[in-house]
């Protein structure tokens, strides 16, 4: 039930904890998506509510839903701007050299038939940028923060890999893969002009306490 895990709510704006599995658009399979859940999230307004973002379908938490066109368009201008605060919080199979600093590394998408798709770094790439603090090292592991100043396709899980040298843990296609993508929109603050900002902050999932980074260590934010 989407109603239980909503973050914030008004007149305009929604935001929930995507479960992690839940893809945002339908997938080529027609197993459920979000789409097919909307219908829980009007709260007696006529229009479905409509994701502002993506996040991936093994990705976890903040996911921005706008309750009416003009806000729509409003929100989604601001994501284009780059003015939309987001925090994500993944657990990375090793540890990164230093203590935080800024991953600044373009990204381009490649294929191949063997392969399929995916997402490399490459100087004549779109510009990507995400800042990364660590949080907390344990067993050969990292509790890490991204703060993506950008928003291109799969840009944390190459940042952690190709960036810091350490891919996030279970991700099947920048790393070893495993049973799960511990990959988390942790939070999310949209600014709006005359009004309180959208905030949304997602507790930490189940999978990250199996993991053995159950809570996320209180830190100064910059």
């Amino acid at each position: 039930m989407l109603q239980d895990r909503i973050l914030f709510i008004d007149g305009e704006a929604i935001v929930i904890d995507k479960p992690a599995g839940l893809p945002v658009d339908r997938p080529r399979d027609r197993s459920e998506s979000l789409e097919d859940l909307l219908c829980e999230l009007t709260f007696g307004f006529r229009r479905l509510p409509l994701p502002v973002h993506r996040l991936d379908r093994d990705t976890s938490g903040c996911l921005l839903l706008a309750r009416n066109p003009k806000a729509h368009k409003r929100f989604a201008q601001a994501f284009e701007a780059g003015t939309v605060a987001k925090r994500y919080v993944a657990i990375l199979d090793g540890v990164p050299e230093g203590e935080g600093g800024m991953i600044d590394l373009p990204l381009a998408k490649i294929s191949s038939v063997e392969a399929g798709w995916r997402m490399v770094g490459d100087p004549k790439g779109k510009p990507a940028r995400t800042r990364w603090e660590l949080l907390q090292a344990d067993k050969g592991r990292a509790l890490v923060a991204f703060y993506p100043e950008t928003g291109r396709t799969h840009q944390i899980r190459v940042h952690a890999a190709e960036g810091l040298g350490v891919p996030i843990l279970g991700d099947p296609v920048y790393g070893k893969g495993g049973p799960a993508v511990m990959l988390h929109a942790a939070a999310l603050t949209v600014a709006r002009e005359g009004k309180p900002d959208v905030h949304a902050e997602a507790p930490l999932p189940v999978r990250f306490h199996n993991a053995g980074f159950g809570t996320e260590p209180e830190v100064e934010r910059g």
